[in-house]
């Protein structure tokens, strides 16, 4: 079955992309692992190729194309190098909806010129100890004073927290209004009380900065609100689909980039006289496997296909995220059992992919809540 969701500019994109990581990513990777954080240069270098903010306005240096294909590229061509120490998802496919439709004028043009060069690492702040995915349990607060706000609270689980030059925080600003009382403010590096605390000790996406945050007394000027008062949690709502579109995109990537692998490997591997892959449970086995990444593979790139004509629903991209990330992680499971011994070997991708890929079932949303999203769809 061939895949069609993308046309010639987006392989030839994809190329530049590849490229791109052979020369700036590829060589160095391993070294980000053992440091735990990539180096900021590699980001001015995706700005500079034009890999950072493409659906943002031209007239502030991004692409100018509305078109989540080319976020799709990015992600699939990351995963199946497994350079996961890469934030490029989080700026392009959830920073940038903020930025670009609650933002007012002034503030785009701030901000988005050294977003699109790669300059301004972005994050959001949304998770904090204690509440996990509640959101409406956020206690960090901001109380207005004249024309700043007081922010007060912790943040933790925080993507690009090291080297983020601003971060979207998500505060309650009037507690008396329940889901209408929260914000969004622009915190950016260097104001007083905003401090960063460990860089945290995951067992995957090692590479991948993550972090706590806190905020004493810190005062973010009024110009530095994201949208309106009052409409946060309704915010994140809005643009909550298109970052799990993303989850699942990864998932997808994934799941093809081990699959292929391991076919490979149960055709090389020799026990008993034969590659094991010549065996009737493996090709049972990698029969099942394929079935499955392929049917992942139709469902997200049809929502991809929803999301760009603006139809993709709260209840399918929790579908996407729920059932890929899922997938993803038996699949990869299976793989490593089919390596046998040289799966728990770290110098093998499979390890990696492993290791990487235990926390997709639980960002941006766990399953079990991505079930009840969309059990409440269905009228439940």
């Amino acid at each position: 079955m061939e895949r069609t969701l993308f046309d010639d500019d987006h392989k030839l994109f994809r190329e530049s992309y590849r490229g791109f990581l052979a020369e700036h990513v590829a060589p160095f990777h391993d070294q980000w692992e053992d440091d735990n954080i990539v180096d900021r240069e590699v980001w001015v270098e995706a700005g500079k190729l034009g890999f950072l903010g493409m659906a943002v306005d031209e007239k502030y240096g991004g692409g100018g194309v509305q078109d989540f294909r080319y976020n799709a590229v990015v992600t699939e061509e990351s995963v199946r190098g497994g350079y996961s120490g890469l934030g490029f998802m989080l700026h392009n496919d959830v920073i940038q909806p903020y930025l670009m439709n609650l933002c007012n004028d002034e503030q785009k043009e701030r901000w988005l010129p050294r977003f699109c060069t790669g300059e301004l690492i972005t994050a959001i702040a949304m998770t904090e100890p204690g509440t996990g995915s509640d959101l409406q349990g956020i206690k960090t607060n901001a109380k207005r004073d004249g024309d700043d706000w007081i922010l007060n609270g912790a943040k933790t689980f925080i993507t690009n927290g090291i080297h983020s030059d601003l971060v979207i925080v998500v505060a309650q600003t009037d507690p008396s209004k329940g889901a209408q009382g929260f914000s969004l403010l622009g915190v950016e590096r260097g104001m007083p009380g905003f401090e960063r605390g460990r860089n945290l000790d995951k067992i995957g996406l090692k590479a991948q900065d993550t972090a706590e945050l806190s905020f004493n007394d810190v005062r973010v000027p009024a110009a530095n609100l994201i949208g309106e008062e009052g409409m946060g949690f309704a915010y994140l709502m809005q643009n909550l689909p298109q970052e799990r579109l993303s989850i699942a995109v990864v998932a997808a990537a994934a799941m093809e980039q081990v699959l292929q692998e391991t076919i490979e490997y149960c055709r090389d591997r020799k026990a008993f006289g034969r590659s094991i892959g010549s065996f009737q449970n493996s090709r049972f086995v990698m029969a099942e496997l394929a079935t499955e990444t392929k049917i992942a593979r139709v469902f997200v790139d049809q929502c991809i296909e929803a999301l760009n004509r603006g139809e993709l629903t709260i209840e399918e991209a929790a579908m996407a995220k729920w059932w890929t990330t899922e997938k993803q992680v038996a699949l990869i499971d299976r793989c490593l059992q089919m390596h046998g011994g040289y799966g728990y070997m770290r110098e093998y991708p499979v390890a990696k992919a492993y290791m990487d890929s235990r926390v997709q079932t639980i960002y941006g949303g766990t399953t079990e809540i991505m079930k009840e999203i969309i059990g409440r769809g269905l009228g439940m």
